[in-house]
């Protein structure tokens, strides 16, 4: 006689949700069985921002894509150091849709985000600073263009000075227009690197 597995976390209905919505209660939920379930205390826990950490915890595990939008989300709201660090965190990850929906969630917090950008763009791991200046294409931070710039002079890798050009050809101003000539004629072999810079210059110059 073959054995019947005992569900032990039943759909979650609307009245169901209505009951113990208490921070711990929140919690426990967080690690139910049921998405659905584990969606809406993600939700909840927005209303109790020392829960940041178990979200920070539950979206390294997390294989439901609805769910981690909505630990995002929350986390975004909550905008705590410890949610930040959270994110940072994901940018180190091997799952490659996680660091992307951490850089997404990053652009969204741009005051809590630029105190720790000037740390990024200097980390050790060159694509973590790649996906730092990622973060800055959205971040509408006045200290942006002066971080591109910082990075282009500064920055060893090509990869990372390629992909904070592409953006000061958005954003750069007059001030930019030295600092791409110097990376310009520090790379003289790299075709890409000729041809990003020559855009930035022209848009700089149209602008």
């Amino acid at each position: 006689m073959a054995l019947i597995k005992t569900q032990t976390h039943q759909p979650i209905a609307h009245d169901e949700r209505k009951q113990a919505r208490d921070c711990n209660s929140l919690l426990l939920e967080l690690e139910n069985d049921n998405p659905m379930a584990r969606r809406w205390a993600a939700r909840d826990l927005a209303d109790c921002p020392a829960a940041s950490a178990a979200l920070v915890s539950r979206l390294q595990l997390e294989d439901d894509v609805s769910v981690r939008e909505v630990i995002l989300t929350t986390l975004t709201v909550m905008g705590n150091e410890v949610a930040v660090v959270g994110l940072v965190n994901c940018l180190r990850s091997e799952k490659v849709a996680l660091r992307n929906e951490a850089i997404e969630a990053m652009k969204q917090l741009p005051d809590e985000v630029a105190p720790i950008m000037r740390g990024l763009l200097a980390d050790a791991d060159p694509d973590v600073r790649i996906f730092a200046v990622n973060i800055l294409e959205s971040l509408r931070h006045p200290e942006v263009e002066s971080w591109l710039i910082s990075v282009i002079d500064h920055d060893p890798e090509l990869n990372v000075c390629a992909t904070a050009v592409d953006l000061l050809g958005e954003v750069g101003s007059s001030a930019s227009r030295e600092p791409l000539l110097r990376l310009k004629a520090r790379y003289t072999q790299v075709p890409y690197i000729q041809f990003a810079t020559d855009l930035a210059l022209k848009r700089i110059s149209d602008g």
